[in-house]
C-alpha cells in the first residue's frame, strides 16, 4: 500500500507539470480555438444552445458601494430575460432583473439591479456570513471557471449585504459552505428594488493559464431569490428535476488577456485559553484557573494550473461548535460531523469510495478526518491521572484542486506523541505514553472524459503509527492502509447515471492487535454459528474489500439503485468511520415529482422504496419497504410523511459476538409539518411511531420554533422527546459449558424503557454583517430502566427465557445498605439444577448534561478576525437509578460547571 501512495504522488507531479507554463492546458472536443484553457461550452440540457454573456473591459475605477452609478455600469450591455425556476418552473419572473459584468487585470465585477414592485417587502434578515436558513431574499453569482461543467463558485449575498460563498461540486451531488474566499460586495435598497455590485478578485478563482490575446470563456449563472414568493429566478434556464445544476449554467465570454494571479494568503493567529473546572484539590495536577496560549498559522498558496497548497501549523480550532450530548446503547460508535474549518473545506474531493445511488444499508466512509487530532486511545489508571483531551496536530497540509480534466486532492498530516502525567497509589507521579506519533495520508485523482460524463478516479487513505514505544504494540496497528477505484457515467443528457467504487483495504499489526480486531463489532469473527467465518490467531494483518453500484435517473419520475458487497475482513476505522460489514445490499426506490402550480398546492412527490441485506453466510439481515409524500402549499406550509414496515429478520450483531438472533417484524410512520417562514414565528413539528410485534416501540415528538423578533435576531427552540422500550437490549454475557443452545454461554438480555429529554436552544444576534453573536445550549436528560431480564433460548429465533419465570430459574438483587439502590443481580439459569450461578451488574442509569457555546466573531478587516468564545459544560452519570422523573431530571442538568473563555485573532494578508 505504500506503493500506492507513492503512486498517488506520483500521478500529482505528473499533473502538475502538466499544468505548468511549458505545457499546453489540454483541450477538449468541440473547445474554440480561442480557448485553449477551456472546457467545452456545451450545455447539459443539450436541448439549444447556451446562454452567453459578454464581460467588458473595465476602464476607469470602480467603487463598490452598490450605487451602480459609475460610467462603466452604464457603458455595459446588460443582460436580463430571466425564467422561473420554482415556482412556476420557465415563466417570465413577476420582476425584472439586470445583470452587467466587467473585469480588469485583478477581478471580476458583477452590477445587479433587481427591481421589485413592492420594495417595501423585500426580506432583508441581519445574518452572520454563510448562514443558512434565514427568511430573506438572496442573489447568487456562480462562477465556473474551471469550465468543467462539475465545479462552480458561489458568491450570494442577501439584500442587507449578509455574505455567503459556496463551492458547488460534482454538478449537482452537493456544495460545500466551509469553503471561504476574500471578495466585496454592496447592496442598496431603493425605491426601484435593490443592487448589488461585486468584486471578486481573480486570485479567489481557480483557472489555468492562457496565451496571449487569448479568450477565457468560463460558466456562468445569476440566481435570484424573492423570500415572500418561494420564488427563484434563473438567467440560464434551470428546474429542480433537471439532472444537474453547474452544466445548466450559461457561458461567461469576453475575458480576454486575463493572467493568472500569483495567490499567497498566510492567515496567522494567536489565542489563549482559560480552563477554570471543579476538581480534586488533593491531585496535583489540578489547576482552578488553567491558561495556554497559542499560536499557529494556516497557509494558502496558488500552484501553477488551478491547484491550492493549504497547510496549517498548529491549528487551534477553539470557534468549532461543541457536539451535542447522546446516549448510545448499540455496539457500535457514535459519528459525529466534522466542524473544523482546515478539514471541512474542500472535504468533497475525498468522498474516497463513495457512490451515487438508491437506499442502502450500512456505511463505511473511507476518509473521516476527525480521526487525525483525536483523543489519545490508551487508557491509564492511577489515582490522579492528567491525560490530554486531543492528540496535537503538529501540522497538516493538502493540495486540491482541478487543472484541465484532473481533479486532485492530496493531504497529509502529522500528530504528535502523548503523554500522560499518573501518580499512583503510593503517590509516585510518573509519565506514560497514551498515543503514539502518526502519520495520516488521504489522496485522490480524478479524470474527466466525454465533456465530464464519464469519471474515472483513484484514492486511498494511509496510516503509520511509530510503535517503538512496548505499550502500543498490542494496542495499536502498526499501519493501515485502503486503495480505491471509483467511476462515473451519465448519458442520455445527463437524465442516468452509473457510479461504481472498489475498494481494498489491508491492516497490520501485532498478533493480538489483529485477533482484536477480527473480534471487533465490525465483523465478530468468533461467533460460534458462522461457519463461513474463523478467528486466526498467528494472522498478523487483516484484508478485505469494498464494492458498490450506484444507479440513477433523474427527471419528473426519478429511479435509485443500490448494489453493495462489503467483505467480512474490510476494514477502514484507522482514518475512516463504519459501523459493521460482512453483508451484501440490494436497495431501489422510485419517485414522482411534480411542479404544476395549482390553487392549493405548488408541488408534490411520490416516493416508494425497498431495501434488503444479507451476511456473507447467507442469513437475511434486513428488510425493509417505505415510502413517503411530500405536499408543497401555495401558502408555503410543507407537509412530509412517510411509513415503513420491516419483515423480521437474522440479526447477527444482537449477541455482540455470541450466535445469531433475530429482530422482531417492525412497522410505524412519520410526519413533519413546515409552517410559514415568512411569518414572525415559524414552527416544524416532528411525530414518528415506530413498534414492533413483541410490543416494542420508540415514540419521538418534536417540534422547532423559529422567532424573528427584528431583522438582526433569529432565536430557534427545539425540543424533543422520545419514549423507547426495546425488548431486546443486550446486557451482557456469562460462561457456562451447560448453556448448550447458545454454544456454552449465556446472553442475558432485557426490556429497556428509556426516556430522553433535550431541547437546542440558538440565539443569533447580527450587529453587522461584519459583528455576530451566537449561541448554542443543549440540556439532555435521558435514563434508562431495565425490567424481565432473560436469556436467548435458542439462536435464530425469538425465544428467550424470563430469570425468574422459566425453567425454575431464578433472580434476587443485590441492595445498597445505604441508598437501597439495586447494585447488581444473582441469577441461577435453572434453579436447581447444575448450572452456576452467576451476578449481572443492574444496568439501570440516569445521565444529565448542559453543553453550549457563545462566540463572538468581529471581523475587523477583510478575511481577518477576532473570537472571544465562552464554552460551558455539565454533566454527570448516575447508575442503578433508572426512573424518569421531570423536574428532578431538570434540575440534576444544573451541576458544577467547566468554563473554557477563548479570545483568537487571526489577520489575513496576501499578496
Amino acid at each position: 500500500m505504500t506503493l500506492f501512495r507513492f503512486s498517488l504522488c506520483v500521478a500529482a507531479l505528473a499533473i502538475f507539470a502538466e499544468s505548468t507554463p511549458l505545457a499546453q492546458t489540454p483541450t477538449y472536443p468541440g473547445q474554440p480555438a480561442t480557448s485553449p484553457a477551456s472546457a467545452p461550452p456545451t450545455n447539459a440540457a443539450a436541448t439549444g444552445a447556451v446562454r452567453t454573456m459578454r464581460a467588458s473591459r473595465l476602464t476607469g475605477a470602480i467603487n463598490i458601494d452598490g450605487k451602480l452609478d459609475e460610467p462603466a455600469w452604464a457603458a455595459a450591455t446588460p443582460s436580463s430575460d430571466f425564467t422561473q425556476s420554482y415556482p412556476k418552473v420557465g415563466a417570465k419572473p413577476i420582476d425584472p432583473t439586470e445583470v452587467r459584468v466587467l473585469y480588469d487585470d485583478d477581478a471580476l465585477y458583477v452590477g445587479v439591479r433587481m427591481f421589485d414592485s413592492h420594495p417595501d417587502s423585500i426580506a432583508a434578515q441581519l445574518a452572520r456570513r454563510d448562514a443558512s436558513g434565514i427568511y430573506s431574499d438572496w442573489l447568487h453569482v456562480m462562477v465556473d471557471s474551471y469550465h468543467d461543467r462539475r465545479t462552480s463558485f458561489r458568491f450570494s449575498v442577501n439584500p442587507r449585504g449578509v455574505q455567503k460563498d459556496v463551492l458547488e461540486y460534482d454538478d449537482n451531488k452537493g456544495e460545500d459552505l466551509n469553503w471561504d474566499a476574500v471578495w466585496q460586495v454592496a447592496t442598496r435598497i431603493d425605491s426601484l428594488g435593490w443592487t448589488a455590485e461585486y468584486r471578486i478578485p481573480f486570485s479567489q478563482l481557480r483557472f489555468g493559464g492562457a496565451g496571449k490575446g487569448a479568450e477565457r470563456i468560463w460558466g456562468f449563472q445569476v440566481m435570484r431569490d424573492v423570500a415572500r414568493r418561494n420564488e427563484r429566478d434563473s438567467w440560464s434556464p434551470w428546474k429542480t428535476t433537471d439532472p444537474g445544476f453547474v452544466s445548466f449554467e450559461g457561458d461567461l465570454a469576453g475575458l480576454v488577456d486575463v493572467p493568472r494571479p500569483s495567490r499567497l494568503e498566510v492567515l496567522p493567529y494567536v489565542s489563549t485559553k482559560l480552563t477554570r473546572a471543579p476538581g480534586d484539590p488533593a491531585n496535583p495536577f489540578y489547576k482552578a484557573n488553567d491558561t495556554k496560549p497559542s499560536a499557529g498559522a494556516d497557509l494558502k498558496y496558488g500552484l501553477p494550473g488551478g491547484l491550492t497548497l493549504t497547510a496549517t501549523v498548529n491549528p487551534d480550532f477553539g470557534q468549532v461548535e461543541v457536539d451535542p450530548a447522546v446516549v448510545n446503547l448499540s455496539a457500535y460508535e457514535t459519528f459525529f460531523p466534522e466542524k473544523r474549518p482546515f478539514f471541512v473545506e474542500g472535504a468533497n474531493i475525498f468522498n474516497i469510495g463513495s457512490i451515487n445511488g438508491g437506499p442502502s444499508y450500512g456505511n463505511q466512509q473511507i476518509f473521516y478526518s476527525r480521526r487525525i487530532g483525536r483523543p489519545p486511545q490508551r487508557f491509564v489508571n492511577g489515582q490522579f491521572v492528567d491525560a490530554p483531551d486531543a492528540t496535537t496536530i503538529i501540522g497538516a497540509g493538502k493540495v486540491s484542486g482541478k487543472v484541465g480534466a484532473w481533479t486532485v486532492g492530496l493531504l497529509n498530516a502529522v500528530t504528535s506523541e502523548e503523554k500522560a502525567r499518573v501518580v499512583d497509589a503510593s503517590n509516585l507521579q510518573t509519565t506514560t505514553p497514551v498515543e503514539p506519533l502518526t502519520n495520516y495520508f488521504a489522496g485522490r485523482i480524478r479524470r474527466d472524459f466525454r465533456d465530464g460524463n464519464t469519471i474515472i478516479g483513484i484514492g486511498g487513505t494511509a496510516v503509520n503509527r511509530d510503535l517503538s514505544d512496548v505499550v502500543f504494540k498490542n494496542l495499536l496497528r502498526s499501519s493501515a492502509d485502503v486503495g480505491s477505484l471509483d467511476f462515473e457515467h451519465r448519458w442520455a443528457n445527463r437524465q442516468w447515471s452509473l457510479t461504481g467504487a472498489l475498494s481494498k483495504s489491508l491492516i497490520e499489526g501485532s498478533r493480538s492487535v489483529i485477533r482484536n480486531a477480527q473480534q471487533s463489532s465490525a465483523r465478530y469473527y468468533q461467533r460460534p454459528d458462522a461457519g463461513y467465518l474463523s478467528v486466526d490467531t498467528a494472522a498478523n494483518s487483516l484484508g478485505g474489500y469494498s464494492a458498490k453500484l450506484g444507479l440513477n435517473k433523474s427527471g419528473t419520475w426519478q429511479l435509485a439503485a443500490t448494489a453493495k458487497a462489503i467483505s467480512p475482513g474490510f476494514e477502514v476505522n484507522d482514518l475512516g468511520f463504519m459501523g459493521r460489514v460482512d453483508y451484501r445490499n440490494l436497495g431501489m426506490s422510485g419517485s414522482y415529482n411534480n411542479l404544476d402550480n395549482g390553487k392549493l398546492l405548488r408541488g408534490y412527490s411520490l416516493y416508494l422504496g425497498n431495501n434488503h441485506a444479507w451476511n456473507y453466510g447467507g442469513d437475511k439481515i434486513w428488510t425493509s419497504f417505505f415510502n413517503q409524500v411530500t405536499l408543497n402549499f401555495t401558502n408555503l406550509w410543507n407537509v412530509y410523511a412517510g411509513g415503513e414496515y420491516d419483515p423480521s429478520a437474522i440479526d447477527d450483531r444482537l449477541t455482540r459476538g455470541g450466535p445469531r438472533g433475530r429482530q422482531p417484524t417492525q412497522y410505524g410512520g412519520w410526519m413533519e409539518v413546515d409552517t410559514d417562514q415568512r411569518k414572525l414565528f415559524s414552527y416544524t413539528f416532528n411525530t414518528f411511531y415506530y413498534a414492533d410485534e413483541k410490543h416494542g416501540y420508540s415514540k419521538d415528538l418534536s417540534t422547532g420554533v423559529r422567532m424573528r423578533p427584528s431583522s438582526s435576531v433569529l432565536v430557534t427552540v427545539s425540543p424533543e422527546l422520545n419514549l423507547l422500550h426495546n425488548t431486546i437490549q443486550f446486557v451482557g454475557a456469562s460462561n457456562d459449558a451447560l448453556a448448550t443452545p447458545t454454544y456454552g454461554r449465556r446472553y442475558v438480555f432485557a426490556d429497556i424503557f428509556q426516556t430522553t429529554l433535550s431541547a437546542t436552544t440558538r440565539v443569533d444576534w447580527t450587529l453587522s454583517p461584519l459583528l455576530s453573536f451566537q449561541l448554542y445550549a443543549q440540556p439532555f436528560a435521558s435514563t434508562g430502566r431495565f425490567k424481565g431480564l432473560k436469556e436467548l433460548g435458542k439462536p435464530g429465533t425469538q425465544q428467550y427465557l424470563v430469570y425468574g419465570r422459566d425453567n425454575g430459574s431464578t433472580i434476587s438483587p443485590v441492595l445498597d445498605p445505604v441508598t437501597g439502590n439495586t447494585l447488581s443481580y444473582t441469577i441461577d439459569p435453572d434453579g436447581p439444577g447444575a448450572a452456576p450461578s452467576f451476578s449481572i451488574d443492574n444496568p439501570d442509569f440516569r445521565t444529565h448534561s448542559l453543553r453550549g457555546n457563545a462566540v463572538v466573531r468581529w471581523e475587523y478587516r477583510p478575511g481577518s478576525a477576532l473570537y472571544f468564545v465562552w464554552q460551558q459544560s455539565r454533566s454527570d452519570f448516575l447508575p442503578f437509578e433508572g426512573d424518569f422523573r421531570t423536574r428532578r431530571e431538570m434540575m440534576a442538568i444544573f451541576g458544577r460547571p467547566s468554563n473554557v473563555f477563548l479570545v483568537k485573532v487571526t489577520y489575513w494578508f496576501a499578496r
